[in-house]
């Protein structure tokens, strides 16, 4: 009798675990409902980039040109292979880096690292040379050639024989004063404006200038060029770029500040001459013909945890209504320490980290309404969590060797890479963001680790590009009834933005994906 009571107890509990795993699939197999409402907009989409510091100057200039016009190919390209699956990310925004001089320096640059020096088009008497940076220039001819839509010049160190030190990093100097000598100023401004007219008489114009990047470091280390800058050596140098950009008759407009934290756009968040910087230059009777109705600001170290990114974003976006202001996230890549990916130390080729930044390019776009979202470096060589294709030496003994990278190497396309083509790629400039929800009611914490969704519509065309992030281990079933949707392009753990053609507005989302989803309304 015990032994068949034995019997019947196991068969009632696996028949339990099996009616539970039953109801748990037939709950994640529901079908959630999703609405969209083209009438309730947003901001106007401006782009998606990234930069080439400063690792595109050695590929550029000495890799194989089979390699780096695949790497130029994987970046730029808007073209379909066969089965219809894009070649590459199709950015719209290429920022290229104006050097300081600390290359022509070498070691006297303090600078160790050779990829982290920067050539100056200017030397100590004057003399301009539009042959430096031939490497930097060849990735920025290859964005031209494939139709990249806007460029961005930016600078983050005077060149160095006007920096009171001497040098493209600010070293002992705590004040958080420019490293730049007093009587430079004008030197410089003229200085910049003179890459940009040297570009457009090369056929490339640059759209904006950015002349200070994350002023509130000191800069003090010596592994980059970099300086800090108050508010108001910021003003100062904006005054004279104002003017020297209108003396020339450029239509480029100046972007400012890069601030290195989110908070500092609309607090003092510590440092009070380098902070509150949305009321400190749009807040002022000055007017400036050139000036970008924009602050940029860096994601950096606000992303985790997940309340953070929310709240943070929640109380720009406050202060940016306040000021009728636009916003763009400018630079960011995995710095701090996190739960889900850890930190920025060791690579991540995978679906963590590009899920990690998707749901951070999401926060960017629907809580601080960023109209641009920029990466920071394009290439990396190092063995961190910064790039979107990452370069070895493919050595497997020896994968990070500088010097042997410097002439060539492996490449590999990243998660991460298509990830953010899953943006790129498919939200194209002048689109317009709109509203969209689904019918699952849950806070915005729990969304932010479930699913996300978010909208944009070609005015022109009526094409609606929606992206939906799966940040969960569970097949979603997402339910489009006023949605027509002719395709699907996937990225996840077996896919890189994998082309489907659909004939049913009832999508699966893969678990630990993202998905463009491209349609017209009905």
């Amino acid at each position: 009798m015990l032994s068949q009571i034995l019997k019947i107890s196991v068969y009632l509990i696996k028949l339990l675990i099996v009616t539970a795993c039953l109801f748990s699939n037939y709950s994640e197999a529901q079908s959630i409902n999703v609405s969209i409402d083209k009438n309730k907009t947003y901001q106007q989409i401006e782009g998606f980039g990234a930069s080439d510091a400063w690792r595109c100057q050695f590929v550029g200039l000495n890799w194989p040109e089979e390699k780096r016009s695949r790497i130029a190919e994987l970046l730029f390209s808007k073209a379909l292979d066969d089965n219809g699956n894009p070649l590459g990310i199709g950015l719209s925004f290429w920022r290229f880096y104006i050097g300081a001089g600390t290359t022509e320096q070498g070691e006297n640059s303090g600078i160790n690292n050779q990829w982290r020096r920067g050539e100056s088009f200017i030397d100590a008497e004057g003399n301009y040379d539009w042959t430096k940076q031939k490497g930097q220039q060849w990735f920025l001819n290859k964005a031209k050639d494939y139709g990249v839509e806007n460029f961005l010049a930016f600078s983050i160190s005077a060149p160095v024989q006007w920096t009171k030190n001497g040098k493209g990093f600010n070293g002992d100097n705590k004040d958080g004063e420019i490293n730049l000598k007093a009587d430079k100023f004008d030197d410089y401004s003229k200085f910049m404006v003179e890459v940009l007219k040297h570009f457009k008489s090369q056929g490339i114009h640059f759209n904006y200038l950015s002349p200070i990047n994350e002023p509130q470091w000191d800069w003090d280390t010596k592994t980059q060029e970099g300086t800090p800058a108050t508010n108001k050596n910021i003003l100062e140098l904006t005054e004279l770029l104002d003017k020297d950009i209108e003396k020339n008759d450029l239509s480029t407009e100046i972007v400012i500040a890069e601030a290195a934290d989110l908070r500092w756009l609309y607090s003092d968040h510590g440092k009070a001459n380098r902070g509150s910087q949305i009321d400190y230059f749009f807040n002022r009777d000055t007017s400036f013909k050139n000036l970008k109705n924009t602050i940029s600001g860096h994601s950096y170290f606000t992303t985790w945890p997940v309340d953070s990114l929310i709240a943070i974003r929640q109380q720009l976006n406050n202060k940016l209504e306040q000021r009728n202001l636009n916003y763009w996230q400018s630079e960011f890549c995995i710095l701090e320490k996190t739960d889900d990916i850890g930190g920025g130390r060791k690579r991540d080729l995978g679906m963590d980290t590009a899920l990690y930044v998707a749901r951070v390019i999401h926060a960017d776009l629907t809580l601080a309404n960023a109209s641009s979202w920029q990466w920071w470096t394009a290439l990396t060589n190092a063995d961190f969590k910064d790039g979107l294709i990452y370069l070895d030496t493919g050595n497997e003994d020896d994968l990070f060797n500088l010097d042997a990278m410097m002439t060539d190497g492996d490449f590999h396309d990243s998660k991460l890479l298509w990830a953010f083509g899953n943006f790129s790629r498919f939200i194209k400039p002048n689109m317009v963001r709109i509203a969209i929800q689904d019918d699952i009611e849950k806070s915005i914490e729990a969304q932010y680790k479930d699913l996300m969704l978010s909208a944009y519509l070609d005015t022109k065309t009526n094409e609606i590009a929606i992206v939906a992030i799966n940040y969960s281990h569970n097949h979603k079933n997402l339910d489009f009834s006023a949605f027509d949707i002719k395709s699907k392009y996937e990225t996840s753990v077996s896919k890189n933005l994998e082309f489907k053609a659909l004939n049913s507005n009832k999508i699966n989302l893969s678990p630990r994906s993202v998905t463009t989803l491209i349609g017209y309304l009905k």
